[in-house]
């Protein structure tokens, strides 16, 4: 029952932040000075469309349509909860008419999530590996040497640890290509091989990053973990260091990481949004690049929503998953 009852108010929480966050990008566009419709109309008169003025009454009407601004704020906010919640159409994208935005975004979907999952993994595991060995030897070389690592690289922001990259590894060294180029046949190793070559340096920018968060907080818990009591009676009964780290201190000090883990997943999905602009990295991020340079409303909305859920939904499988890690949660 208490287990339900966890489960029950997780998702509550789950369906109010999307809720709140979908309101807020309702309205954000709305109180804004530029009218998107009359944007687009000024778009087609500056590349020297010639319409009279029942034409240009036309067309204004039918980008109405298609961005939903038509009825009072009531009905367009509940047409927008519809097509986001119930039928997922976002109307075709504008700027690749007559794509339909759903379809660009579902193409771009698995590589941002692709490239977000990989590195998060990568960096907890190995932030967490790190910072449990130096927080269990506080004083020795190597551990102060991973700490001032750790504090250098954490304070980097990515965009410019990806500069970095970018130009030490494509420009002067010239081992990663500068820019993503997608090569070989569906299925093939020539593919996988590719990916795994054009995603190395997106990748690493993230994972740098990341890892010295990790290492530093996982550092802290263990620390205080190996003057508790119940570390000392392991000592004191001759367990070996990699028993007492495994069985008694790894337990404790990875339950406020997975709590981290969940609170950090939208800021490292801003960092690789930004990276795959940087790298031109077939994502979300540079879908939502394109979609603002070219004044796209459909597929603006369509893809901060998506990203929206998304994050939210990562988040709260995170949440769910505690209870099988912290037995507390589930009799408490």
């Amino acid at each position: 029952m208490n287990l339900l009852r966890y489960i029950a108010g997780r998702l509550v929480v789950y369906a109010l932040v999307i809720i709140f966050a979908l309101t807020v990008l309702f309205f954000v566009p709305r109180l804004g000075p530029t009218d998107p419709v009359e944007a687009m109309l000024a778009k087609v008169a500056s590349q020297g469309a010639y319409m009279d003025a029942a034409q240009v009454d036309m067309l204004r009407q039918s980008l109405s349509d298609t961005f939903g601004l038509n009825g009072t704020l009531l009905e367009q906010y509940w047409a927008f909860i519809k097509r986001i919640v119930i039928t997922a159409d976002f109307g075709p994208s504008l700027s690749m008419y007559p794509t339909p935005v759903m379809e660009l975004i579902w193409n771009a979907l698995p590589w941002t999530f692709g490239l977000l999952l990989t590195s998060t993994l990568i960096a907890w595991i190995l932030g967490n590996f790190v910072g449990l060995l130096s927080g269990w030897r506080p004083t020795s070389n190597s551990s102060r040497v991973m700490e001032g690592i750790a504090i250098c690289l954490y304070p980097i922001p990515y965009y410019i640890l990806a500069l970095v990259l970018s130009i030490l590894f494509s420009y002067v060294w010239k081992i990663f290509p500068l820019t993503t180029t997608i090569r070989g046949a569906p299925w093939s190793w020539d593919l996988i091989a590719s990916i795994v070559w054009n995603s190395f340096l997106p990748a690493m920018s993230i994972v740098i990053v990341v890892f010295g968060w990790w290492v530093i907080s996982v550092k802290a818990q263990t620390t205080a973990l190996r003057e508790e009591e119940f570390v000392r009676y392991a000592r004191l009964k001759g367990l070996s260091d990699a028993r007492i780290l495994s069985r008694y201190v790894l337990p404790n000090a990875i339950l406020p990481q997975i709590t981290f883990l969940a609170l950090q997943i939208g800021l490292m999905f801003n960092g690789s949004l930004i990276t795959e602009i940087l790298f031109d990295y077939p994502g979300l991020g540079l879908l939502i690049y394109s979609a603002v340079l070219q004044g796209d409303f459909n597929l603006l909305m369509g893809t901060i929503s998506l990203s929206i859920i998304a994050v939210a939904t990562a988040t709260m499988v995170i949440d769910l998953l505690y209870p099988l890690i912290d037995p507390r949660i589930r009799h408490r």
